[in-house]
């Protein structure tokens, strides 16, 4: 979370708080969460308000076309407690002002035509089905927790729940998407800071690397792009390219759901994925081509606007032994010519390194999280971290044998270039981390406009005691 990574002791509570409710509530209203047996078998009792009574469950609000049940409210608690939280200190007001925030951003999503397809909701119904049967060891113990009858029915409920969630992140996006921030508002943000407020930053490192490629033959590549060639010639004839991707994709993030990706040219894939990606018309299919993971096809499915829904199968060649061994042969004459000052590191690494992506700048990784070159050393990768952590300043690890997600091999050297101590807040140093405060700032006040403005537009009605709440919106219309 952004407060606890940035250790933020008295900046704006209102910010703070507003920042806290928003990350903490998404994450449990999200359907990926940890599921205990103790909470399938023992069905947690929700805090009740002062003096509420017992009742039959029923419709308590109305946003737009979408209805809350007091139920509702109960299932957050549980949700909550299922992953080990505490609901002493959260309202049954907060919670349905929560439920009535995501109500309102799928509502919209609707009403502006964005559109969430069915094969996006099997993908994400596939993923998150799998994190919960791998918590709990059964599907059946799933659709028990969820109190239903049959897989079936579970399906069918969790379909609508996972397409609501993405139509309100989808909305959510659009709101903020271009919301940008200058310097100068970056640096009055910062000069708002009362000088004892000021964050504190844990102890961080810059870490760099130079990357060697085993070697792979002209034939080798060949097959591959033969065995491309032949599953877009069936396709071509008939057979389904999802299916296709299922059985011969190597591209796990893609391959369960049928190589189904939806992207814009924003989306961060490599350069040359998206430019063939963008050159294809509906139903067209590419050419084998080559990018850094491998050898793909690309199918069309959709294009809407700036927005590609495609399919795509990945195949890489394979590595032979031999070309292992002349790798880790390179590698490590490399790091002899490193280790005797022959050569600096990044000197090295412009000349020598095959990753493209860090060569330019002396091997210099960048941080993915936070696009910054540091890495905190308490969110750092925990592979990353094994490796790295005992290296001395200015020590270069031995030939690490690197297999990606994606079962690339290659082998890498790693060295620490710069450690920072834990230390207060500082403009010139900290400037990226600063940043990302004051654009989130802005992003909050924008969500909070847009609040304001929908909430008097759309049909809204709160029934009963909950119309006694206090809500951070004017959900009331008072």
């Amino acid at each position: 979370m952004l407060l606890k990574k940035l250790q933020l002791k008295t900046v704006d509570y209102k910010l703070v708080l507003t920042i806290c409710f928003l990350l903490f509530f998404n994450s449990i209203i999200s359907a990926q969460e940890v599921i205990k047996d103790a909470v399938a078998e023992k069905p947690v009792e929700a805090p009740k308000t002062t003096g509420q009574r017992q009742k039959i469950d029923g419709i308590i609000a109305t946003v737009g076309d979408y209805i809350v049940l007091d139920s509702d409210i109960d299932k957050g608690y549980l949700e909550i407690q299922s992953q080990g939280g505490s609901v002493k200190d959260i309202t049954r007001c907060q919670m349905l002002g929560k439920l009535l925030e995501d109500k309102l951003y799928a509502h919209q999503a609707i009403q502006d035509s964005i559109i969430v397809s069915d094969a996006e909701v099997r993908s994400m119904m596939e993923d998150r089905l799998n994190y919960m049967v791998q918590q709990v060891g059964t599907i059946d113990k799933v659709v028990e927790y969820y109190k239903k009858s049959s897989v079936e029915e579970f399906k069918t409920y969790f379909s609508d729940i996972l397409k609501e969630q993405k139509l309100a992140s989808e909305m959510r996006d659009k709101i903020v998407k271009d919301v940008e921030i200058t310097p100068e508002e970056v640096r009055n943000f910062f000069k708002k800071i009362p000088k004892d407020d000021l964050p504190t930053f844990g102890a961080e490192m810059e870490v760099a690397q130079i990357v060697v490629e085993p070697k792979v033959s002209k034939a080798d590549k060949d097959k591959v792009i033969d065995r491309l060639n032949a599953i877009r010639k069936d396709v071509l004839e008939g057979s389904s390219f999802a299916t296709k991707a299922v059985l011969y994709s190597q591209d796990p993030g893609s391959a369960p759901n049928g190589g189904y990706y939806k992207m814009t040219r924003k989306t961060p894939f490599v350069k040359e994925f998206k430019d063939v990606a963008f050159s294809l018309q509906e139903g067209e299919i590419s050419a084998p081509f080559e990018t850094t993971f491998g050898y793909h096809i690309i199918m069309v499915d959709k294009i809407k606007g700036q927005e590609v829904e495609l399919r795509h199968i990945l195949i890489s060649p394979t590595v032979s032994d031999d070309a292992l061994k002349e790798a880790k042969e390179r590698i490590t004459n490399v790091r002899n010519k490193i280790v005797s000052k022959e050569i600096t590191f990044a000197e090295a690494a412009r000349t020598e390194s095959d990753e493209k992506e860090t060569r330019a700048n002396g091997g210099t990784l960048v941080n993915p999280n936070t696009q910054d070159t540091r890495f905190e050393l308490t969110k750092m990768d925990p592979t990353l971290y094994s490796q790295v952590s005992n290296l001395k300043d200015d020590e270069v690890s031995q030939p690490l044998l690197n297999t990606d997600d994606k079962g690339k091999k290659t082998y890498k050297l790693i060295t620490v270039t710069n450690r920072i101590d834990e230390h207060t807040a500082d403009y010139a140093k900290d400037y990226t981390k600063i940043k990302e405060l004051a654009l989130k700032e802005k992003q909050i006040n924008a969500i909070a406009k847009w609040f304001d403005t929908k909430i008097k537009d759309t049909y809204i009605k709160i029934i009963g005691e909950y119309r006694d709440c206090t809500f951070a919106n004017n959900w009331l219309k008072k």
